[in-house]
């Protein structure tokens, strides 16, 4: 790899590139937060060769929503189901706009009267 290479990942939303405590202190959180919301499978960290987990920036945004809801009084759990909720959501919302394009593109122009 070169170095190159390893600026390339700074970028990439996906790349596990913190620790847990510096994601924990990244949203303000505690790391028995973090643990929590991978217990509830919401997120899922990767462990480095130590077997450290380690967070991407996804991982982090998805992490500082769950925060947000919990801090307004949402058990953790409804706040996991919240998030998996709206995240499923933009998705369907994402593929119908597709299917909007790809339907609006190979339609055949009004006829005029």
């Amino acid at each position: 790899m070169t170095a190159g290479d390893s600026f390339d990942r700074l970028d990439d939303d996906d790349y596990p590139a913190y620790t847990m405590g510096r994601a924990a202190e990244m949203i303000g959180t505690t790391q028995g937060f973090l643990r929590a919301l991978g217990e509830a499978r919401l997120i899922t960290p990767l462990r480095s060769s130590g077997g450290h987990r380690r967070y991407s920036r996804y991982q982090l945004r998805i992490a500082a929503r769950a925060r947000e809801l919990v801090d307004q009084g949402t058990p953790i759990e409804a706040a996991c189901r919240i998030i998996i909720l709206e995240d499923q959501l933009e998705e369907a919302q994402r593929i119908n706009a597709e299917y909007r394009r790809a339907a609006e593109s190979s339609s055949p122009p009004p006829a005029s009267d």
